[in-house]
């Protein structure tokens, strides 16, 4: 028994997130979880960020968030994704101890005056008029609250598959939430299921690394946190080795095991990230994949071989292991493994995660059809601040897609809603050229300070930063640099073209393969010392025109705000809309054009029709 501001139910990486943003604003919170010592456990690989998911961690980070910190706490090496295309999608990535995150999470959690943990099973969620007001424990007792957080990950009505066998469960050996899953479709939500897996755990005692390819740490990445100076010490390697003709003979002779080719798995998986068997079929002029091999931690024996994700059975994975080169005698700690789990559709929830028609009830992370921890970690923070922003009755935290990629997670989630498994890519994002991993806290810090998350000595930090950021892009272009022999020998050095005439630093700083560091070689006067400044300025003035033209783009959007869309406008009868695009308006009924612009699939071309349209007929809201 009990009364909470907010109460969390699962404290996977939604959890985590939602229940320590609730408890750092002031909220009484209590945080139930199936499992205590399994508090932001790493269910999949043992890695945070990559292409896009970097972005995530960013800002979540910017916003108050813990993925960011622990993964610098308990990170074993860093690597930078994408380095030979543009910045926009460059990304950081790094190996992180699986069993030190956990330990690191909890002990965070557990050190927040603020917030209870409770060991239990959800048995239903509490509803009166439409308004949630607790949840019921397996064991009888009721909890009150305020707001209801359900971050259940892959734990709602669960099956584990490995070859034929299936049993129920949320991870391999504990316990699936079939009750809770009962009560959120008793409450009208459409539901369904998807499918994710995992690969088998090996011994690294029985690896033959000689046999691979090293992939050595990047020394030089930037750690996650704001706060974090320094890098882990010491940082461990990688392997790349590939699975080949023998490995892929084997799985295809053993399809009739699989319970993906067998009719067993019904759900959608994860596109992006299929089974070894998947990969197999769909690609077979494909001679061979990359096997990655990820240490699980610093003082284990256990490593994850990313890239062979499987549900056949244990002595199919045994076998078609130890075809690869390195593997040959390989042996498996714990088995790969299928998982077929329950969510709701998304699009029954508003921007910020709370249910369309239960007043107070969020809903975050898998359990909204997403995959990542990254991804579950964002949606996680946006229900904390704003169960909180709702118990105090104050306005909510909406992040649009201009303005983060946690906008864009949010958005398309809402809008769109997903028919498989959802993952964050740069290109969901129409801004990707603001919303840069390496800018996530001079975009969100302000909103963070705001909600009251950062205290004013951090934010001034922030700012001061930004600002000297700014001045030195004005004292670029007052810099002046002369076409004299000894300047353009300099330049010949640095590979670009000599100066026939006065150039501005700035100018030159434009120019490819010039940095920030070489205006110094050329003699011009520099006041940053600072590498996240520097790197800022280099950025900025190389993405300049890029920049223009999509914040140029960017204002023509927001003006799409001031034009209100009548609610008895009938679409059908608008010439020139096609009938699909009309029948999404219909359907989606936008207050605003710029509603009207967020629809899946509403072009560009269909808002100047309704532009159009509005002026020829007046038609007021």
């Amino acid at each position: 028994m009990g009364n909470y501001d907010v109460i969390v139910v699962g404290a996977g990486h939604a959890g985590v997130e939602a229940a320590n943003i609730s408890g750092r604003m002031g909220c009484k919170v209590l945080l139930v979880t199936i499992d205590i010592d399994a508090i932001g456990k790493l269910s999949c690989n043992p890695a945070v960020g990559g292409v896009a998911k970097s972005h995530l961690v960013r800002e979540v980070d910017a916003l108050g968030g813990l993925i960011a910190k622990i993964t610098d706490q308990t990170a074993l090496a860093y690597r930078i994704l994408n380095r030979s295309r543009g910045r926009a999608v460059w990304a950081t990535r790094a190996q992180v101890d699986r069993f030190e995150y956990p330990k690191s999470a909890r002990r965070i959690l557990e050190n927040n005056k603020n917030i209870r943990i409770l060991q239990a099973k959800v048995r239903d969620i509490l509803v009166k008029n439409n308004k949630v007001i607790g949840i019921e424990a397996n064991f009888g007792e009721i909890f009150y609250g305020k707001t209801v957080i359900i971050c259940a990950g892959t734990f709602l009505n669960s099956t584990i598959h490995i070859g034929l066998n299936s049993f129920s469960g949320g991870r391999i050996y504990e316990e699936s939430s079939d009750s809770l899953f009962k009560s959120i479709k008793k409450l009208g939500f459409k539901t369904k299921h998807f499918k994710t897996g995992t690969c088998a755990r090996l011994d690294k005692r029985t690896v033959n690394f000689s046999n691979t390819e090293e992939q050595r740490p990047d020394l030089n990445a930037k750690p996650f946190h704001f706060g974090s100076k320094e890098l882990p010490r010491k940082q461990l390697n990688c392997y790349i080795t590939y699975t080949n003709s023998r490995t892929h003979k084997i799985i295809l002779k053993n399809l009739k095991y699989s319970p993906l080719y067998t009719g067993k798995i019904k759900s959608k998986g994860v596109r992006y990230c299929p089974s070894l068997e998947d990969k197999i079929v769909k690609f077979p002029d494909k001679e061979r994949h990359n096997v990655f091999i990820e240490p699980e931690g610093r003082d284990s024996v256990e490593v994850y071989p990313n890239g062979i994700s499987t549900s056949l059975p244990f002595d199919v994975q045994k076998e078609f292991i130890r075809t690869i080169r390195g593997l040959e005698k390989a042996v498996i700690l714990r088995p790969g493994y299928g998982i077929e789990h329950g969510l709701i559709d998304s699009r029954q929830l508003n921007k910020t995660l709370e249910s369309e028609f239960v007043e107070g009830l969020y809903f975050a992370g898998q359990v909204n059809g997403t995959t990542g921890y990254e991804e579950a970690a964002a949606q996680g923070i946006v229900s904390g601040i704003n169960a909180v922003l709702k118990v105090r009755k104050k306005s909510p935290f909406i992040l649009r897609r201009e303005d983060a990629f946690i906008g864009v997670l949010v958005d398309d989630l809402t809008k769109r809603g997903t028919d498989e498994p959802y993952r964050m890519f740069t290109s969901r994002s129409e801004f990707r050229l603001l919303l840069r991993e390496d800018n996530a806290v001079f975009r969100l810090s302000r909103y963070a300070f705001k909600l009251g998350i950062i205290s004013k000595d951090k934010f001034k930090k922030i700012e001061d930063k930004s600002d000297r950021i700014d001045k030195e892009m004005s004292g670029l272009k007052r810099i002046k640099v002369y076409p004299d022999k000894k300047t353009n020998r300099k330049l010949v050095r640095l590979k670009t073209a000599p100066l026939d005439k006065v150039h501005s630093a700035f100018s030159l700083l434009k120019r490819p393969g010039v940095s920030y560091r070489d205006l110094e070689f050329l003699g011009c006067p520099l006041c940053l010392t600072e590498k996240d400044e520097l790197e800022q300025v280099e950025i900025k003035v190389k993405y300049e025109g890029f920049i223009k033209k999509q914040s140029v783009q960017l204002e023509e959007i927001k003006r799409l705000d001031r034009i209100k869309v009548p609610k008895t406008i009938y679409y059908k009868g608008i010439p020139g809309l096609s009938k699909e695009i009309a029948e999404k308006l219909g359907e989606n009924r936008p207050r605003t054009l710029r509603e009207a612009f967020d629809i899946s699939g509403v072009t560009p071309a269909a808002i100047l029709i309704l532009i159009n349209y509005l002026k020829s007929h007046r038609e007021k809201p």
